[in-house]
């Protein structure tokens, strides 16, 4: 039988700025650990600690603009566009742009504090 998600639990983000991320999938909202869906709104100037984690993370932009920084540079992911940050490797994000971002992030496996190795 398929499993309904009525709705979205809400994650305690990190950042400079209130963010608000809505867990469908995940450990916290569906006991799911191999994957993790989430709907975030960032508002513009938000920006989180660089991580180093244990999951590849795709994310789709549906409003605004994403900033990525990684390891030798950085890129923006307007609306319409997608981004595929792999595990093992040192990612940023954040929000410059004053209209912030609204996006899709899917973590294989699911997010957890404890494999996102934030920076200090």
């Amino acid at each position: 039988m398929p499993t309904l998600i009525q709705s979205p639990a809400r994650i305690a983000p990190a950042g400079n700025k209130p963010k608000v991320i809505e867990e469908y999938i995940g450990r916290v909202n569906s006991a799911t650990d191999a994957v993790s869906i989430a709907h975030m709104h960032s508002p513009g100037g938000w920006q989180e600690p660089g991580q180093t984690p244990e999951f590849d993370e795709f994310t789709l932009v549906l409003h605004g603009k994403l900033h990525v920084e990684y390891t030798g540079g950085s890129l923006d992911v307007a609306a319409g566009q997608a981004v595929i940050a792999h595990r093992g490797e040192w990612v940023r994000y954040s929000t410059p742009h004053p209209e912030g971002a609204e996006y899709v992030a899917v973590c294989l496996p699911a997010f957890a504090q404890d494999t996102v190795h934030r920076d200090t």
